[in-house]
């Protein structure tokens, strides 16, 4: 799914979200895949890779995957398992 405008996802969604602003992940959301937007809000459960310039997990949220950002905060009773990488950089060879 490719958008151009926010998204709030307050059911299941399985799939390939890309947004040029915000994807909110509510409370009762879920989500399988992948997400690319502007800034990412979890509220609910993300499962997979986030591509983002800011995520925030906010309590109760929880992301399982590899976050790619510039800027990543996690509030507190926020749940992060997987890999964190700065976005923009490049790995050493």
């Amino acid at each position: 799914m490719s958008l151009e405008c926010n998204i709030y996802i307050d059911g299941e969604f399985e799939g390939k979200i890309e947004s040029q602003k915000d994807v909110n992940i509510g409370k009762s959301g879920t989500v399988h895949g992948k997400l690319e937007a502007a800034r990412v809000v979890v509220q609910g459960i993300m499962d997979g890779d986030i591509s983002a310039d800011r995520v925030e997990i906010k309590a109760l949220g929880r992301v399982k995957g590899t976050i790619e950002s510039s800027e990543l905060v996690i509030e507190a009773k926020g749940i992060f398992e997987g890999n964190s990488v700065l976005k923009g950089s490049k790995s050493a060879s």
